[in-house]
Formats: C-alpha cells, structure tokens, sequence
C-alpha cells in the first residue's frame, strides 16, 4: 500500500529550499584555521602594543616624579652624615615631597651589577644616595636642587630622570607604529586567503554560477551569496582566535603574581577586551574580501 505525501499548509511551512552553497565544506578546514590563527596573532599584538604603551607612560610617570642626588663625602664627615645632611637639605626646597637617605646597602645593591660578584665593594667609597619625590602640581627643577645643595657646600650630583623621557616616549611610539604595522599585515593576509578562497569556491562551482545566470540571478546576489558565507566563517575562526589569545593573556596575566609573567609588559585584565572586536573584524574583512573577489570572477565567468 503507498504511502500518499502529506499536504498542507503545515508541509510548506516544513519545506525550505536547499542552499546555493552548503553550510560546511571539508574544503574550509584548512582556511578556516589559517584564519583563526592570522585573528590569535593579531590579537596578542594589540595586547602587546597596548602593554607596552601601558609600561611606558608607568616609566614616564615615574621618571618625571623622581630624581637621585649623588653625595660624596667630605674629609671631615662620613658618607652617611653628608648623606643626611643632603636629604635635609633638598626636603626643604621648593617642589619636593620628600627627600630621604638611602642606606648603604642599597647603592652597592645598585653598583654590584656593574662591577660583578667578584669585586669587595666594602673597601670601595661607595658613595650614598639621596632619592628625593618631586611635588606632582609644580616639581623642582634639577638647577634648584643643585643649588641648595651648593648652598650647604655639599659636594653633590643631581641625576635628573627626565633627561631618558625622550628615550622613552620615542621607544613607545616605534612600539605602537610596529604593532600597527604588524596588525595590518595579518590583516592584509587574511585578506589574501579569503580571497583565494572565494576564487577557488567560485571556481569549484562554476556550474552553479551558470546556472544562476541563466536564471536570471544578477552578480550581486550571486557575489553575496559568497559574502555571506566566508563572512560567517571567518567570524567563527576569529572567536576561536580571539579566545585562544585572550586565554593567554589571562595566562600570563595570573602566572606572575601582581605584576603578571611579564612585569616589563603588564597585561592588565582590562586588556583583554581588546580581543572583542576581533571576530566582527574577521568578519568584515572577509565580507569586503569576498564580495569583491566575487564580482570581478562572475564578471569574467559571465
């Protein structure tokens, strides 16, 4: 006994016509990982470049607020008394917060480096230091502290950070101009694969283009059709990159303690929203991508 087919408003409802391109593709495999890791390297460096940019203005910001005065003993003092009398003197000028002595300790802590493990810095003039707080609203300037300095016949050298700012500020900018032109390069080469992706699709499906045609279908809808598929791929790969890398950022973040793995790159946990954008990026730029690659193979096919 057959079976008759049901019919109905219900069946038509049911009934959805098979799409021009099918969802998955075995073919895709292999772009959609070159895209999801062309994403994750994009993202660690906007992680980097905001890092770096972060570690920077924290050096500029305490370069600028500090100084260090150098005090060599006279012959009828010790060093620690010239350094006392330094640090009494410089916190009474204009500008400064504080000024305070530092122990022994603390400059051969800072010459060692210089002079290897071997050298006895005990029998060396090791001379003291004075670290001296600048007031944020309106600092001192390094000629009134020599002055002051001169004033109370110490025999002093004040070491003004603010002359490595420069430095500072000039490696940030290199910094920031090499993360963007990092940035555009994956991008640029995201661009290129799925590019070559859509040609090679189009070409693949040459006759469903055709037939299209045929149909009556203009390029434009045909060339959104491709849009629309690599755009949704590539947005997929983007957010298995952008999690990949926000997870290694969280990583670094949490295996060093306070400062994070890299304390001369802190990854700050607001940073990791900068993986965001990422999968909506991937996307348009796949979409832009396609779609022109799209128009200007059907023009050539037609």
């Amino acid at each position: 006994m057959s079976r008759r087919r049901p019919s109905g408003p219900l069946d038509l409802d049911r009934w959805r016509p098979a799409p021009f391109l099918p969802e998955r593709d075995t073919r895709d495999s292999a772009l959609v990982f070159v895209v999801a890791v062309l994403c994750f390297l994009a993202c660690l460096t906007a992680l980097g470049v905001i890092a770096s940019d972060r570690a920077a203005r924290g050096w500029s910001h305490q370069l600028s607020g500090e100084m260090t005065v150098i005090v060599r003993p006279k012959a009828n003092e010790t060093p620690d008394s010239a350094a006392a009398r330094a640090a009494e003197t410089l916190a009474g000028v204009p500008g400064v917060a504080e000024a305070r002595a530092l122990e022994r300790e603390k400059a051969e802590a800072l010459i060692a480096p210089w002079l290897g493990e071997a050298a006895d810095l005990a029998d060396l003039p090791v001379p003291r230091l004075v670290a001296v707080a600048l007031d944020r609203e309106a600092p001192a300037s390094a000629q009134s502290l020599e002055q002051a300095l001169l004033a109370r016949g110490l025999d002093a050298v004040v070491d003004d950070h603010t002359t490595w700012l420069a430095d500072i500020q000039r490696g940030a900018a290199i910094a920031r101009w090499v993360g963007l032109g990092v940035f555009l390069l994956i991008s640029a080469a995201a661009a290129a694969v799925v590019a070559f992706a859509t040609r090679a699709g189009l070409a693949a499906r040459r006759e469903v283009v055709e037939l299209l045609h045929l149909t009556g279908a203009e390029d434009a809808f045909i060339a959104r059709l491709f849009q629309a598929r690599f755009a949704q791929m590539a947005a997929g790969a983007g957010l298995v990159g952008a999690a990949a890398a926000a997870a290694l950022g969280a990583a670094m973040r949490l295996g060093g303690g306070g400062q994070g793995l890299t304390p001369v790159l802190p990854v700050a946990w607001s940073d990791l929203l900068a993986v965001l954008p990422c999968p909506l990026a991937a996307a348009l730029v796949a979409a832009v991508a396609a779609r022109m690659t799209a128009a200007s193979l059907i023009r050539e096919l037609s």
